[in-house]
């Protein structure tokens, strides 16, 4: 049975840092992309950075550029999430992704960041 397991989440003041972990279990970790999404509040979701199966290289959505490091275990199969410098934009619940291009595509049940004073 598939499962992607988030944590890490919860309530930080501005400036301050999330470390956000998923943990995967059931499939074959190492042979997906990894990815992370958000959703805020009335807004749609929307990916924030992805780390690729084979080369491990990463992207971000300009917003989270300087601030967030996404990195994979593929040993441990866990995907994670470094966020610094936050700020009340990035309220949203985040959740993991595995994707098989073509084929499987795999989510978490997210995990709730709030950023606030």
């Amino acid at each position: 049975q598939v499962h992607l397991v988030e944590s890490g989440g919860g309530l930080v003041q501005p400036g301050g840092s999330l470390r956000l972990s998923c943990a995967a279990s059931g499939f074959t970790f190492s042979r997906f992309v990894t990815r992370w999404y958000r959703q805020a509040p009335g807004k749609e979701r929307e990916l924030v950075a992805s780390v690729s199966s084979v080369s491990g290289a990463a992207l971000y959505v300009d917003s989270v550029k300087g601030r967030f490091t996404v990195s994979r275990d593929n040993a441990r199969q866990t995907l994670t999430l470094q966020m610094n410098a936050l700020k009340p934009e990035d309220t949203a619940v985040y959740y993991c992704n595995a994707f098989f291009p073509g084929g499987d595509d795999y989510w978490g049940q997210g995990t709730r960041v709030t950023v606030s004073s």
